[in-house]
Formats: C-alpha cells, sequence, structure tokens
C-alpha cells in the first residue's frame, strides 16, 4: 500500500533534495531516476547541462549514483519537477516503452492526481516519487513504509499526504 508525505513548512528553502536524500540515509542509490517535468537553477554549468541535456526536453534518467554526484556538485533548488526511481532491474527502455509512454511522463505542473486521498504514482513501474512543486513544497510517496516514517520523523512540519488530501477536499 502506498503511503506518502508532504513538506511544506519550516524549511528556509524547500525543495533540497540533497538535504532531504541524506535525510533518508542516501536511498536514492538503490534506484534509477526518471527525472521530468523539471524547472530548476542550478548556478554550476556543468550541473545545468546535465540537468537539461536531453535534447527532447521532456525527460532525463540518471543512476543513483550521477544523482547524488550531480546534488553534491551543487544543492540547488528544484521549482518543479518529479523524480520517479525505479528498481535497477528495470530497464530505460521499458520505462519509456510505448505501452508505458500510454500513461504519459509524469508531471508536477498539472497533475491532479497528487492532491486525492488514494495515493499513486504517476509511471506503473516506478516504485517511488517525489515532487517538487512551485519551489514551495515536496511531496514523497511510497510502499516503502519505513522510508515514510523516517521522512516523517526528520521533517517534523511535514504531514501524510492521504490525511492532508482527505482534509482538503470538499466534502460530498
Amino acid at each position: 500500500m502506498l503511503q506518502g508525505a508532504i513538506l511544506e513548512k519550516g524549511e528556509p528553502f524547500y525543495v533540497s533534495f540533497r538535504k532531504i536524500f541524506r535525510a533518508l540515509h542516501d536511498f536514492q542509490i538503490q534506484y534509477n531516476w526518471l527525472v521530468t517535468d523539471c524547472v530548476a537553477y542550478p548556478q554550476n554549468k556543468q550541473v545545468a547541462a546535465r540537468i537539461y541535456q536531453a535534447a527532447h526536453g521532456s525527460y532525463n534518467w540518471f543512476r543513483g549514483e550521477e544523482l547524488t554526484e550531480l546534488l553534491e556538485a551543487e544543492d540547488f533548488q528544484w521549482i518543479w519537477t518529479v523524480l520517479s526511481g525505479f528498481d535497477p532491474s528495470i530497464a530505460k527502455e521499458d520505462v519509456l516503452s510505448e505501452s508505458n509512454r500510454s500513461y504519459g511522463l509524469p508531471q508536477a505542473v498539472d497533475y491532479e492526481g497528487f492532491w486525492h486521498p488514494t495515493l499513486s504514482i504517476q509511471h506503473p513501474l516506478a516504485s517511488v516519487e517525489l515532487a517538487a512543486f512551485d519551489s514551495s513544497g515536496v511531496l514523497l510517496i511510497s510502499s516503502q513504509k519505513k522510508l515514510i516514517k523516517k521522512f516523517r520523523q526528520t521533517f517534523p512540519l511535514s504531514e501524510d499526504l492521504a490525511a492532508y488530501n482527505a482534509a482538503c477536499s470538499p466534502d460530498p
């Protein structure tokens, strides 16, 4: 069962994936990452080039170690993005295959599914999803209870995402 957390309070610069990954014992190294719907402003030109290297501009792919190295080079702020984590046994080609692309690439800006009490991860093969939204918050969705628990403990002003959504949804 998926669980989630939302953090939109108490951080001086909300979407610092380096801080989040460090707090969660660098769990990102265990995954390959599809980065989509990205708006970010790294100052380091090499980091910026790597973030935006995709000629098509719609996604980028990182091994967990690569993403870690990128964030160690510069802890820049992410305005909008979705980071979808995949088990390394799942090939990039499978992630981007036509059958999986029918779902579309994960979105941060226009995706309403984040705000439903029943949580879901946008890509059907992904194990974990992180989303930065409008530089004001970050979402974490995963079936790993320990990961969500650690996030909630590390960021005590974070909230359970399903409960947050249920409280914010209009009464039937």
